[in-house]
């Protein structure tokens, strides 16, 4: 039974995973706040989410029965902590980041109901699952989810700076909906590559590179649109500074 559902997380989790892989580019690239961007974003988001909630059973199925699992691999406190551990705090990051991405953007005139709800929720989820993933890869001598880990605790105490923020900025939910979608992308592509690798060419899986290049080219999309957002808001401020 537990194969058998551990198989059918991992078919949900590459199909809705693919089609966000590719959903993920047109509003990057796209003309903000166009037809084509609300409409790829949906699907982008959507994907992400089901990706997420797919991995988090594949996570819970490894943690039941690493080896059962994971037959081609021998190491049951390795496949444990990457697979078991890790994978699952990386699934609650995506779903946390494409969930808070999705609510800036809706509560954009209601800051107050960023705080309500699953919103809420994810922020200590997230930080256990960070803990949880930090305290395991201390223990099996894996600095890589240790480093890891460092996102989750970042994104919680960034989210919440913005969340019990009472009078953010005018652009204030757009920074954090490009924070919250981007990063559910270099989640979701960092997790692709690196699992992937373990099945493909486990000899460089682990390989911190690997884990960095979604990481860099991720926040390199999010520093990008940040200043052309803060840029946008310069001449408002001369204008509110001109006698």
């Amino acid at each position: 039974m537990l194969w058998w559902l551990f198989h059918a997380f991992i078919i949900g989790h590459i199909v809705f995973g693919a089609v966000g892989l590719v959903s993920f580019w047109p509003p990057v690239v796209g003309r903000k706040g166009a037809p084509v961007h609300r409409k790829w974003g949906r699907v982008f988001t959507t994907c992400l989410l089901w990706t997420g909630s797919f991995a988090i059973g594949i996570s819970l199925c490894t943690l039941a029965d690493p080896l059962g699992t994971h037959p081609h691999l021998k190491d049951a406190v390795f496949v444990r902590g990457i697979f078991g551990v890790m994978m699952l705090y990386l699934a609650i990051l995506t779903v946390n980041l494409a969930w808070y991405g999705l609510q800036c953007v809706r509560n954009k005139r209601d800051h107050a109901a960023n705080r309500r709800g699953a919103n809420l929720i994810l922020q200590p989820v997230l930080f256990v699952a960070a803990l949880a993933c930090a305290v395991e890869g201390w223990l099996i001598g894996q600095p890589l989810m240790i480093g890891m880990s460092v996102v989750g605790f970042a994104t919680v105490a960034t989210n919440l700076a913005f969340m019990l923020t009472a009078n953010p900025g005018p652009k204030d939910w757009l920074k954090e909906h490009l924070k919250g979608l981007v990063g559910a992308g270099i989640s979701v592509y960092t997790a692709f590559f690196a699992f992937g690798a373990v099945r493909l060419m486990p000899e460089i899986a682990l390989n911190p590179i690997l884990w960095a290049v979604p990481l860099v080219v991720g926040l390199s999309i999010i520093i990008y649109h940040q200043v052309r957002i803060r840029l946008s808001l310069l001449p408002r401020a001369r204008q509110g500074a001109a006698p």
